[in-house]
């Protein structure tokens, strides 16, 4: 199966937008409970620096995920080593090694740009991506309690960190 792995554009907002319209309906994967408008992704992908990005598993030339790298903090350059992932995917595409590839890619990204360490929150009841992440070489390093409110449900959410 050939995938292909690029950094996200402004043109890729309208598919990005789709895919979080996706996951947020299934209410159970992601702290976000409202999918951002191509709009809203096009301005956020704009805003990113250059030491930032999203970027896109694609198929056949249609995304059918992403994983994002963010900087953990603007505030302080003392944060500037860390950056905090996201990894998303269509339902259809799960469990193929897609998100390896696309962490693969990020984290070359990521080293290329001074990054020593990443980090990811994860909602507790979301034992697939935990246990993805563990095999990515993530460590479990704490638990927020009621992190998450969805349709008046909490859930807590669990940290981890990797070392690149």
């Amino acid at each position: 199966m050939e995938i292909a792995i690029r950094k996200a554009s402004v043109q890729d907002a309208k598919e990005i937008s789709s895919i979080w319209s996706v996951i947020c309906s299934e209410r159970k994967y992601s702290a976000v409970s409202k999918p951002f408008t191509p709009e809203q992704e096009q301005e956020y992908i704009s805003s990113l620096s250059n030491r930032e990005g999203i970027f896109v598993a694609e198929r056949k030339g249609q995304v059918i995920g992403f994983q994002s790298l963010d900087k953990w903090a603007e505030y302080s350059d003392t944060f500037a080593h860390v950056g905090v992932v996201g990894t998303f995917m269509l339902p259809e595409w799960r469990m193929r090694k897609i998100g390896r590839q696309l962490a693969e890619y990020t984290f070359n990204f990521a080293r290329n740009n001074d990054y020593e360490k990443i980090i990811i929150y994860v909602r507790a009841k979301n034992s697939g991506a935990i246990a993805f992440y563990r095999k990515l070489g993530f460590v479990k390093k704490g638990v927020l309690s009621r992190q998450v409110k969805i349709d008046d449900q909490y859930e807590d959410e669990i940290f981890m960190e990797l070392f690149l």
